[in-house]
């Protein structure tokens, strides 16, 4: 996700060299736990799903000389939120030019959360057919998930309170390769509040009449 308004940037994660480098290690992970390149497929959930998933695809054939296949998510329709996101939702387009029937679906995500999206992107992706197992690639996994959904690729872990958000952007879609651990203004007022000593009150003087 990009960086949200009403924010501050809390704390540097991951920059664009730090960024490559876990990707690279996450495509290797991929190769290894499915014993090769070949009957997989990723998939990346729109929108920062999709760069994650190509660029873990270019690492791959960059290393295995092998093109995995990737298609493009959009899960709009099967958000469990979705009246409350917009009367009209805009909706993205959807390209999975493959057969998923059989296959390992790896879905690549930059963060995972609540695991709703998840959910919602597992659903979507029953509607093409049925893989073989749907396996989950994550740039990041801040916790304080929901549902019972885990990733089993992940980039990095943070431990992050509710009022913290994890910012990934890509440069395909915002320009820079960076991931920042970002705060709600208001936390940042309360923290500089709280940092602030206290003013000391002078004694009150008495006049003599």
């Amino acid at each position: 996700m990009g960086e949200a308004a009403g924010t501050y940037r809390k704390l540097q994660l991951l920059d664009g060299t730090g960024q490559g480098r876990t990707i690279a290690r996450m495509a290797r992970e991929i190769v290894e736990a499915e014993g090769g390149t070949e009957g997989f497929v990723l998939i990346g959930i729109r929108t920062r799903g999709v760069p994650l998933a190509r660029r873990l695809a270019g690492e791959i054939e960059r290393i295995e000389r092998v093109r995995i296949p990737v298609g493009l998510l959009d899960i709009t329709l099967y958000r469990d939120d979705l009246s409350t996101v917009a009367a009209s939702p805009v909706l993205k387009k959807t390209e999975i030019p493959f057969p998923v029937e059989g296959r390992t679906v790896v879905l690549c995500d930059d963060v995972i959360y609540t695991g709703r999206t998840v959910r919602a992107a597992m659903d979507a992706i029953l509607d093409f057919g049925r893989p073989r197992k749907i396996l989950l690639a994550v740039l990041v996994d801040r916790g304080r998930r929901e549902l019972p959904i885990e990733a089993q690729f992940v980039g990095k872990r943070v431990a992050t309170s509710a009022t913290e958000i994890v910012s990934v952007t890509f440069r395909e879609t915002d320009g820079v390769d960076d991931v920042w651990l970002l705060d709600r203004e208001v936390s940042a007022k309360a923290a500089r509040k709280a940092r602030r000593p206290a003013a000391r009150k002078s004694p009150t003087r008495r006049t003599k009449k």
